[in-house]
C-alpha cells in the first residue's frame, strides 16, 4: 500500500499525542509562571515538578496493558485502553480547572497534578503502541517525524497560548479547554482501524508480564546499542534548550522577545525540523541520517558557544537559537520513529514504554547537572561542555549505527 493511504491513520495519531501532550506542557513549563505571580516559592515551584515523576515509569505502566486483554485482538485492546485512560484525564484536569490555585493547599493542587501527569503519560502508551501495532515499516519514519511535530506545536500551546488564556480569563479556562480537547479525542481511537489484511494480529501476549520481559528487551538484536543510543543522543540538545531562555533574558532580551522567538517561533521550526528530518530519512534511511543528525547537533552546540564567545550580538544568538530548535526538531522524530522500529511482536506497549523510560530519565537527569557547571563556567563553558558530550554521542553513533537497524531491511525505515 502507497504512504498516501495512510495519512488518515497518521494524522489521527498525529492528533492524539497533540493532545495528550500540550497538557503536560502547559501544567509543567506553563503553570510555574502561573504560580510565581501567585507567590509561590522557588522551591514549592520546583517541587511541584516532582508531580511529572510517572513520564520516567512508562515501562510500568506499560505492563498492564499487554497483560490484562479488554480486547479480542491487539488493535481493540489498544483502543479500549486509550479509551478509558483519556476519560480518565479529562476528568482530571477539569478537576484541577475546578480548584483555583488560589482557594486550594499546595497538597490538592500536587496531588491533582500528579493524577493528570499519571493518566496523561499513561495515556501515551495504548496510543503509540497502536501506531506500532497499525502501521507498516515504511510507516514509522513518518509516524515518528508527525510525533515530534505533534510535540513542538504542543509546547506553542501548552507554553505560550494557555499562558495568554489564563492571563485574560483566569485560572479555569485553560485547563478546561484542554480538557475539552482530550474529551473531543476519545472518539479518534476507534477510527483506527487496519486497512491490509493480517495488519492487526501479532504473536500473542505471554499470559503473565513478569520483570524478566521487559529486561529481556536489551537482549533483542540491536536493542542494547540502540538502548545506549536512546539515552545518549538527545539529552545535551534539551538541555542546551531549557537554558535558552534564561541565557537569551540575561543577554538583554525583553521576556516577550524570548516568548516569541523561543517559543512560538522556534516550535515552529522544531516541527519544521521534524518533517525535514523526515524526508531526509526517507531519502538516505536512518544508518545515514542517525549520525549526521547527531553531527549537526554538535555544529549547532559550537555555533551557539561561538556566538556567546565572539560576542556576536542578538542576531548571532537568535540565528543560533533557532538553528538548535531545527536541529531538536529532527533528532526527536527521528528517535520516535526508531522506537516504533524497536519494538516485539506481541509486547509493544511494554517495549515502548521501556524504551520512552528510558528517554524521558535520561532527558531529564542531564539539565541538574548542567546547572552546576553553568555556575560554576558561566553559559560559554556549559555550551561547550554539551559540545563536548556531543562529540562523544557522534562517535558513539557512527559506531553503533550498522548495529541497531537490524530486523527489517533498510528500506523499510526510508
Amino acid at each position: 500500500m502507497s504512504g498516501r493511504a495512510w495519512w488518515p491513520q497518521q494524522l489521527l495519531i498525529g492528533w492524539l499525542n497533540l493532545v495528550l501532550t500540550a497538557p503536560l506542557i502547559y501544567l509543567f513549563i506553563g503553570l510555574p509562571l502561573v504560580l510565581r505571580q501567585q507567590g509561590w516559592s522557588g522551591a514549592d515551584i520546583g517541587l511541584l515538578q516532582l508531580a511529572g515523576l510517572p513520564a520516567m515509569l512508562k515501562f510500568l505502566l506499560a505492563a498492564p496493558l499487554d497483560r490484562w486483554r479488554l480486547g479480542r485482538s491487539p488493535l481493540a485492546r489498544y483502543r479500549l485502553w486509550a479509551l478509558i485512560l483519556l476519560l480518565g484525564y479529562a476528568a482530571a484536569l477539569l478537576l484541577l480547572a475546578l480548584n483555583a490555585v488560589q482557594e486550594s493547599a499546595f497538597a490538592t493542587l500536587f496531588a491533582l497534578i500528579m493524577l493528570a501527569s499519571l493518566l496523561g503519560t499513561w495515556a501515551d502508551v495504548p496510543v503509540n503502541a497502536l501506531a506500532i501495532q497499525l502501521l507498516p515499516a515504511s510507516e514509522r519514519v513518518r509516524a515518528g517525524a508527525l510525533r515530534s511535530l505533534s510535540a513542538s506545536l504542543a509546547a506553542i500551546i501548552g507554553g505560550g497560548l494557555m499562558l495568554v488564556l489564563h492571563a485574560r480569563l483566569g485560572w479555569a479556562w485553560p485547563l478546561l479547554m484542554l480538557a475539552l480537547a482530550v474529551a473531543s479525542a476519545m472518539l479518534l481511537p476507534g477510527l483506527l482501524t487496519s486497512k491490509e489484511p493480517g495488519a492487526a494480529s501479532a504473536p500473542s501476549t505471554p499470559a503473565r508480564l513478569r520483570l524478566r520481559d521487559g529486561l529481556s528487551y536489551f537482549a533483542a538484536s540491536g536493542h542494547g546499542w540502540w538502548a545506549v543510543l536512546l539515552v545518549l543522543y538527545f539529552p545535551a540538545v534539551g538541555a542546551a534548550w531549557v537554558y535558552l531562555k534564561p541565557l537569551l533574558l540575561d543577554q538583554g532580551f525583553a521576556p516577550e522577545t524570548i516568548a516569541w522567538t523561543v517559543g512560538v517561533a522556534g516550535g515552529l521550526l522544531a516541527a519544521l525540523g521534524s518533517l525535514l528530518g523526515e524526508r531526509l530519512t526517507l531519502a538516505y534511511g536512518a544508518r545515514q541520517t542517525l549520525p549526521a543528525f547527531a553531527l549537526g547537533n554538535l555544529l549547532v552546540m559550537l555555533g551557539l558557544a561561538g556566538a556567546l564567545f565572539a560576542g556576536g550580538g542578538k542576531a548571532a544568538l537568535l540565528a543560533a537559537s533557532m538553528a538548535l530548535a531545527l536541529a531538536m526538531g529532527a533528532s526527536a522524530g527521528l528517535l520516535f520513529g526508531l522506537m516504533m522500529h524497536h519494538t516485539r511482536a506481541g509486547l509493544a506497549a511494554l517495549d515502548y514504554g521501556v524504551q520512552s523510560s528510558l528517554f524521558v530519565a535520561s532527558r531529564s537527569s542531564l539539565p541538574p547537572l548542567a546547572g552546576l557547571v553553568l555556575d560554576r563556567s558561566g553559559y560559554s563553558g556549559l555550551m561547550l561542555t554539551l559540545a563536548a558530550g556531543l562529540g562523544v554521542v557522534c562517535l558513539v553513533t557512527w559506531y553503533a549505527r550498522s548495529r541497531v537497524i537490524v530486523g527489517e531491511p533498510e528500506a523499510s525505515l526510508r
